[in-house]
């Protein structure tokens, strides 16, 4: 909102350190770089002749911030087109101002563009960016936590399992079936890495055929490889309330052509492709 927004002093007090020049201007960023997380603000700064996002994380962990800000230092000196945390003098890439955390990021110039938009090239780009992460993931050694893994998604249905209403009988039974099927078998052969965790369609940016952005990095952990395939599929390929089989192919053929699908995966997205259909 337009009143949360600092001044042009106020904010080159906070960036101190960064070298960025003169302050231009100081405004809301754009939607994609924005998600809608309590406690989180974005802001597009001009400042010299370039253009900056800083961000400001007043609710989440240090350790929490300082992991993904990690993660994305090591995918941006890979090649990755993920947002690029910039260092102050001092070589830091997360710095305190008051009650917050602030992140720096080069702005990157690219476009949102919304599930309907997107062109078959597009949509394969989106799945090889994806297996791009999943390879480069390979070579990251520091531990990230994972909310995704099977134990923790199992115990919280356990726990509201007995709580759901009795017209779920038969949603209940197949998840039961489900739960015990991947605890006794895929939990084991699905292959794990890092994972973006929240592929959606609003958090990339698009500039001509070429995906430039993968941006909100913030729920990035080690997990199944195919939980942010299927993600991603749900964001681009369900349209007008039913799969699209085209894009879904799509996205498994970009996928495929820098990582070869287990036969576990293989057997996950048959299921899925035969549940859209």
């Amino acid at each position: 909102m337009q009143e949360n927004l600092p001044d042009k002093q106020t904010m080159a007090e906070m960036l101190d350190g960064y070298g960025f020049g003169r302050i231009q201007s100081v405004s809301q960023a754009p939607s994609a770089w924005s998600p809608s997380t309590q406690g989180r603000r974005d802001l597009l700064v001009a400042a010299g002749r370039r253009k900056y996002i800083v961000r400001f994380e007043a609710n989440r962990a240090e350790i929490d911030v300082r992991r993904e800000v990690d993660l994305q230092v090591f995918l941006n000196k890979n090649g990755f087109p993920c947002p690029q945390p910039l260092p102050d003098k001092s070589s830091r890439h997360l710095k305190a101002f008051g009650s917050e955390l602030v992140v720096a990021y080069r702005h990157i110039d690219g476009r949102e563009r919304r599930s309907a938009e997107l062109k078959p090239v597009q949509v394969g780009n989106i799945g090889r960016s994806l297996a791009e992460l999943h390879v480069l993931g390979k070579g990251y050694k520091k531990g990230i936590d994972s909310r995704f893994s099977y134990e923790l998604v199992a115990q919280s249905y356990f726990d509201i399992r007995d709580s759901l209403p009795s017209y779920f009988k038969k949603i209940k039974r197949a998840l039961d079936e489900e739960v015990e099927y991947l605890g006794a078998y895929l939990e084991g052969k699905l292959p794990k890495g890092v994972i973006h965790g929240e592929m959606l369609d609003a958090g990339i940016l698009i500039k001509g055929e070429r995906l430039v952005g993968v941006l909100n990095f913030a729920a990035a952990c080690r997990g199944k490889l195919i939980y942010d395939l299927a993600c991603a599929v749900n964001a681009v390929c369900f349209l007008d309330n039913a799969y699209d089989l085209q894009r879904f192919e799509t996205v498994i053929a970009g996928d495929e052509e820098l990582r070869t699908l287990s036969l576990a995966e293989w057997a996950r997205t048959f299921y899925q492709e035969a549940c859209a259909s």
